[in-house]
């Protein structure tokens, strides 16, 4: 068995172990990172945001095509198959990985291919394929092992016509039918998507309204656009019973309805993953939810041990764990960029997608601060219309007295790249966070972005009288 020294070793290949990997490369360590797939990527790209994001970006194209008068002149509409839609999105995890497998060549970062496991403190074996063991040893270890559907025992999983967010990926056909248990970002996004190809889906939310943490008027937009698409939404509601026959699944409710489908898809929760990883080793143990407690340093209470990304909670985000993985490497390496991950925007990728940063109105209210509306509809704006993307809002919430920016909330095409420049603004210190910026900065025309213009002129407005 091989015995390999080095400065850091990162367990994970996804966001959050390659921003830990690459950052600690970069200031001359010698890094290894562990991946139990056989190509890197982590769950981000093999399972999660690449292979949903480019399932959503397909159906989006498909919508447009049958609805747009404009193609009318080409041919009649047309119907397109779950399969044969996934099939664009395993095109873009190949050059996923390709550009990330160059990522740890060019920076001379050693990839191991297997299935971390501390044996003591300042080590662990990678068990790869054909029984073959490697011992890697470092003072510095990164935990980036992600998260994955957690699944009720109660559930078999393994019936053909039952799915999670995972093995969704692994569907061969397209369902006429889908019960979608779980409105959380995963199980919105997925509505989106299957409504697009025009299955007919069951929502079922346990709380009374979707995406509680958003906006309350964004979350009432969504409902009403998904109810639009032919999603029935049904709130708090709880299963008794999901049972898979040859022929489909017929859920049963708590409340006493029975829904019967073609498929069920399950995206109610996740765990982090750290079974197996022999924790109990270097003396640390995950919580019920399979997650690992850090400090605002992202370090466990295990000498020298990092953890980040999903496999430690909120945000959950890609985005987040790829910085909260290079703030960990900072960190262990006394570098002078570390920053701890905590104004972190939203990007929900439903149809139309939605993102938001800062307090929301109810928020502002509960903490009685004198804030005000500027909002811009989309369906006013030349780039909407040129586009054909009508539908939508950005909305700033404000300061009435400052003028200080205090949350960002968009709804429509494009939101998740909106948000970044109100962002960039509200990231500003003292005088240099305020409303007037937008007025005193000439935007290109036509763009998404005047709607910050059109917001900000639209909130003044409605403070100009007091």
């Amino acid at each position: 068995m091989a015995v390999y020294d080095y400065d850091v070793v990162v367990i994970g290949s996804g966001p959050a172990g390659e921003g830990a990997a690459i950052n600690a490369a970069k200031q001359g360590r010698r890094v290894a990172i562990v991946e139990e797939q056989n190509t890197v990527g982590g769950n981000c790209t093999h399972k999660g945001t690449i292979p949903s994001k480019a399932l959503r970006h397909s159906v989006k194209q498909i919508i447009e095509f049958n609805t747009n008068p404009m193609f009318r002149d080409i041919g009649e509409p047309r119907w397109f198959s779950f399969p044969k839609v996934l099939k664009r999105a395993e095109k873009v995890i190949s050059n996923q990985v390709m550009l990330r497998t160059n990522f740890y060549a060019r920076n001379r970062v050693d990839v191991f291919f297997g299935r971390a496991n501390f044996q003591k403190p300042g080590e662990i074996e990678v068990a790869g394929e054909h029984n073959s063991k490697e011992t890697l040893r470092s003072r510095n270890f990164v935990i980036a092992t992600g998260s994955s559907p957690w699944c009720p025992p109660d559930i078999d999983f393994a019936h053909p016509r039952i799915y999670n967010s995972d093995t969704i990926l692994k569907l061969s056909h397209t369902p006429r039918t889908l019960v979608i248990f779980g409105a959380g970002v995963i199980g919105c996004e997925y509505a989106s998507i299957f409504s697009g190809l025009g299955v007919k889906v069951d929502l079922i939310d346990m709380r009374d309204r979707l995406l509680s943490f958003l906006d309350d008027e964004i979350s009432d937009a969504l409902s009403y656009h998904l109810r639009n698409n032919a999603v029935k939404i049904r709130h708090n509601e709880d299963y008794k019973s999901v049972t898979g026959d040859a022929h489909g699944v017929t859920i049963e409710l708590k409340s006493g309805k029975k829904i019967r489908a073609d498929a069920f898809l399950w995206c109610n929760g996740r765990s982090g993953n750290t079974a197996g990883l022999g924790l109990d080793k270097i003396g640390l143990e995950a919580n019920s939810r399979g997650q690992l407690a850090v400090d605002e340093h992202y370090r466990t209470e295990a000498d020298g041990v990092y953890a980040v990304g999903d496999v430690i909670g909120w945000p959950s985000l890609a985005s987040a764990a790829l910085d909260q993985g290079r703030s960990a490497s900072a960190d262990m390496l006394s570098a002078d960029d570390f920053r701890y991950i905590n104004d972190v925007p939203t990007g929900i990728y439903t149809i139309p997608e939605i993102s938001s940063i800062g307090k929301t109105e109810e928020e502002l209210t509960a903490e009685c601060v004198p804030y005000e509306v500027g909002q811009a509809f989309f369906k006013d704006t030349a780039r909407a219309q040129i586009s054909g993307e009508p539908v939508g809002m950005l909305k700033v919430l404000f300061h009435r007295e400052t003028l200080q920016i205090l949350g960002i909330h968009c709804f429509g095409d494009q939101a998740s790249e909106i948000i970044h420049i109100g962002q960039a603004i509200m990231s500003q210190e003292g005088e240099a966070n305020t409303l007037k910026y937008f007025i005193n900065t000439t935007f290109n025309y036509p763009t998404m972005a005047e709607a910050y213009r059109v917001a900000a002129i639209s909130g003044l407005n409605r403070i100009a009288n007091l």
